[in-house]
C-alpha cells in the first residue's frame, strides 16, 4: 500500500482505485492513530454540514437529529447539528443560510389559483424534482394538483436498467392525457440523467433511446386528444461525454436544451399564419408559455415572456410539459452520446416542428457564471432546472447566495455558522465538517469547505475534523483523490483541522430510503468503521 505521510487519505483514495473502486461507490476510510479511529462524532460535538443541494442530505442528518428514529439503532448521543442550507423545514438543525422565503406565483400555484386541474408523473428517482423543486420548495401539492410517483426498481449494484421504468410513466401519461379533465400533465422521464452519471457507453445510448420511445408514445396520445406538447430538459449531461482531453465526463453540462412544440395541426404553420418558438429563451420562459396556452393570465413575478409565436390550435386549450431529465443539445457529434444514440422520435420534432434551445446553465438560471479556473459556464443541475421551470423568473441560487457572502466576508460572521465554531470552541467539543468533496458538485464545493477551515481557525477551535463524501459526477477520473489532498494541504497550511475520513456519495446521499446504506455512513461516523488509514 501507498504511504504518504503529508497527505495520507489521498493516498488510500489512490490505493483504492488501483484495487478497482470509484469515487461514487467507495468503501468507508477512516485514518487510525495508535490503533483507533481518529475524530468520530461523539456526544455533545458540533457538525455543520456543509453540503447544499439539499434533497439527498436528509437521511443522514435525520439519522443524528431525529428524537424518534425507527430505522436502526443509534448511539444515545446528542450532538449539534448546522445545516449550510435548509434540507427540510422539520429537521432539528440551524441553518446557515436559510431559504429567502417561499418562491410565490410558481406554474402550480398559478394553475390552481385558476380552477385547473393538474397532474405531475414522475419516478420516485426524482420524485422531489417535479414536486418540491417544481413548486418553489413547497412540499405539499396545491389545491387540485395530484402527483403519480412510479416506483423506481429495486435493482443490485449502482446503476439500474437503462429503461428503468420510463415505460411506466408514459403508460400513466397516456392515461392521464386520456382524462379530459386534466389541463396541465407534466412528466419527467430521468433515464438519461441517471444512466448519464455513468461510464457505461451502451447504457447511456439505451437510455437515450428508451426515453425517445416512450416520448413518442406520449405524444401520438397528446395529439389524438387534442392537447399541446411542449418537449423540453432541465439541463444536459452526455451531450458533452468527454473532456477536452478525452478523458469521460459524468457530470451535468453548460448546453442549452430542446424546446420543442407538438401541436395538433401545427407543423410549422396554423390557419394559414406561422408558428414558431423564438430563439433566446431560457427556462423561465417555459412557465410563462405555459400560462399563455392555458388563458390564464401570468403573475407579475414572473419575468419570463412566452416561447411561442402564433397561435397553436385552440386556445386557451390542454398542455403537456415533457421533460427529459439530464437532454442537451449540442451540434458537435464527437462525444455526444445523445447524437450517437437512435432517436427517430427527437429526430421528426426538430426537423419538422418549431423548435428553439433555451438556456440552463449560468446566470440564465441563478448561479455564477462562470466556473472558477476552469471554461464555460457553470453547469445546470436538477434542482435549477426544475425550480426555473417551475418559476417563470430567476431565482438566485445558494450557491450564488454563499459564494457572494464569501466574497464580501460576511460569510465569516454568519451567526449559525459562528454559533457552532465558538460552541465548539467554548464547551470543549469537537466541530466536525461533513461534506462533498468536489471542486463544483452540485451538492457543494472544497472552496465552501476551505472558507469554513478558515473561520474555524480565525475563531479559535482546537480539534476540527473533516470526513468527505466523493462523488465522480463532473469530474474527471480519479480527481477525488487530488481533492482530498488538496483538503489535506489546506489544513496544514492553516494548521486548522484532520482530514480523517471519506466515504462514497453512494452510501451517505442517498433519498430513496435505503437505510442500510445510511446506517453504514452513520457507523462509519460514530464507530469509524472502515478501512483504516496508516498515516505512518
Amino acid at each position: 500500500m501507498e504511504r504518504n505521510q503529508t497527505h495520507p487519505l489521498a493516498a488510500a483514495v489512490r490505493d483504492a482505485y488501483r484495487a478497482g473502486e470509484d469515487d461514487e461507490t467507495m468503501e468507508p476510510l477512516v485514518l487510525f492513530e495508535d490503533g483507533k479511529p481518529v475524530g468520530r462524532i461523539e456526544d455533545g460535538d458540533y457538525v455543520i454540514f456543509y453540503n447544499i443541494r439539499g434533497e439527498r442530505e436528509i437521511e443522514l442528518t435525520r439519522a443524528f437529529v431525529d428524537d424518534q428514529f425507527p430505522h436502526f439503532e443509534r448511539e444515545p448521543i446528542v450532538t449539534h447539528w448546522t445545516t449550510m442550507i435548509e434540507y427540510h423545514p422539520n429537521l432539528d438543525a440551524r441553518v446557515a443560510f436559510p431559504p429567502p422565503g417561499g418562491i410565490r406565483d410558481t406554474l402550480s400555484e398559478t394553475v390552481s389559483r385558476a380552477g385547473k386541474r393538474q397532474i405531475k408523473i414522475v419516478e420516485s428517482e426524482k420524485q422531489v424534482h417535479l414536486t418540491t423543486f417544481l413548486n418553489g420548495g413547497r412540499e405539499d401539492p396545491f389545491p387540485g394538483e395530484e402527483r403519480i410517483i412510479v416506483d423506481s426498481l429495486d435493482f443490485e449494484g449502482y446503476l439500474p436498467p437503462p429503461s428503468m421504468r420510463a415505460e411506466d410513466v408514459a403508460n400513466a401519461a397516456i392515461r392521464a392525457l386520456q382524462d379530459e379533465s386534466v389541463h396541465l400533465l407534466v412528466v419527467n422521464w430521468a433515464n438519461v440523467d441517471v444512466i448519464g452519471h455513468s461510464e457505461d457507453r451502451d447504457a447511456i445510448k439505451a437510455a437515450v433511446s428508451a426515453v425517445d420511445a416512450q416520448l413518442g408514445r406520449v405524444l401520438q396520445a397528446a395529439l389524438a386528444m387534442d392537447v399541446i406538447a411542449l418537449v423540453t430538459a432541465d439541463h444536459g449531461t452526455v451531450e458533452k461525454w468527454y473532456y477536452p482531453d478525452g478523458s469521460i465526463d459524468t457530470g451535468h453540462t453548460d448546453s442549452e436544451v430542446p424546446f420543442v412544440l407538438v401541436a395538433p395541426g401545427v407543423n410549422g404553420r396554423e390557419d394559414g399564419r406561422p408558428v414558431s418558438v423564438r430563439a433566446g429563451g431560457s427556462l423561465v420562459d417555459v412557465a410563462p408559455t405555459i400560462l399563455a396556452l392555458l388563458g390564464i393570465e401570468k403573475p407579475p413575478a414572473m419575468t419570463g415572456t412566452s416561447l411561442i409565436r402564433g397561435t397553436p390550435g385552440r386556445a386557451p386549450g390542454r398542455v403537456a410539459l415533457l421533460i427529459l431529465d439530464g437532454w442537451g443539445v449540442r451540434d458537435e457529434q464527437w462525444g455526444n452520446l445523445i447524437a450517437q444514440a437512435d432517436t427517430p422520435v427527437m429526430d421528426e420534432l426538430l426537423a419538422h416542428h418549431p423548435a428553439a434551445r433555451l438556456q440552463a446553465a449560468g446566470e440564465a438560471v441563478g448561479l455564477p457564471d462562470q466556473i472558477p479556473n476552469r471554461e464555460g459556464k457553470t453547469v445546470g443541475n436538477s434542482e435549477v432546472g426544475h425550480v426555473h421551470i417551475g418559476a417563470g423568473r430567476v431565482i438566485t441560487s445558494d450557491r450564488l447566495r454563499i459564494e457572494r457572502s464569501i466574497e464580501d466576508i460576511s460569510f465569516f460572521q454568519n451567526p449559525a455558522l459562528l454559533s457552532a465554531m465558538e460552541g465548539a470552541r467554548d464547551d470543549g467539543r469537537a466541530l466536525h465538517l461533513l461534506g462533498i468533496i468536489s471542486f463544483y458538485s452540485s451538492h457543494g464545493s472544497v472552496e465552501h469547505l476551505k472558507a469554513l477551515l478558515r473561520m474555524a481557525g480565525r475563531v479559535g477551535v482546537p480539534r476540527v475534523y473533516v470526513h468527505g463524501m466523493l462523488g465522480r459526477r463532473g469530474e474527471k477520473p480519479e480527481s477525488g483523490a487530488i481533492y482530498v489532498a488538496d483538503i489535506e494541504a489546506e489544513c496544514q497550511r492553516l494548521g486548522v483541522g484532520q482530514f480523517v475520513s471519506l466515504i462514497g456519495r453512494f452510501w451517505s446521499l442517498d433519498r430513496e430510503e435505503n437505510w442500510d446504506r445510511i446506517e453504514r455512513s452513520y457507523r462509519w461516523l460514530i464507530h469509524g468503521e472502515g478501512r483504516p488509514v496508516d498515516p505512518s
